[in-house]
């Protein structure tokens, strides 16, 4: 797959699977870098900015925790909103990669 398109699909589903993360557990933004990028190969750099997006859109919350190691950590936890919008996503998700894996699949 050239990697344009396959950073254009990752872009795509990163906002779905961070709520999805977040609907398990609370988790501080590294924590969750290193889980996408461990699970879909996603760069740790294009966490932040989407966290601080989906902050202000209000599907996440921050609060502190002291750390052992060092400064408190910044954790987010899902809204109310941010699990309306997961629910919603992950509807359309399902649709979506349905519709493709049925064109792919009578292509093959």
């Amino acid at each position: 797959m050239p990697e344009a398109i396959e950073i254009q699909l990752k872009k795509g589903v990163l906002a779905l699977c961070v709520l999805a993360l977040l609907s398990h557990a609370d988790s501080y933004a590294y924590e969750i870098a290193s889980r996408l990028t461990r699970d879909i190969d996603m760069g740790e750099g294009t966490i932040y900015p989407l966290m601080r997006r989906m902050q202000s859109d209000g599907l996440v919350e921050t609060y502190l925790v002291e750390s052992q190691s060092g400064p408190p950590r910044k954790y987010y936890r899902l809204t109310a909103e941010g699990r309306r919008s997961l629910e919603q996503q992950k509807t359309e998700w399902v649709t979506f990669s349905q519709a493709v894996n049925a064109i792919v699949g009578a292509a093959a």
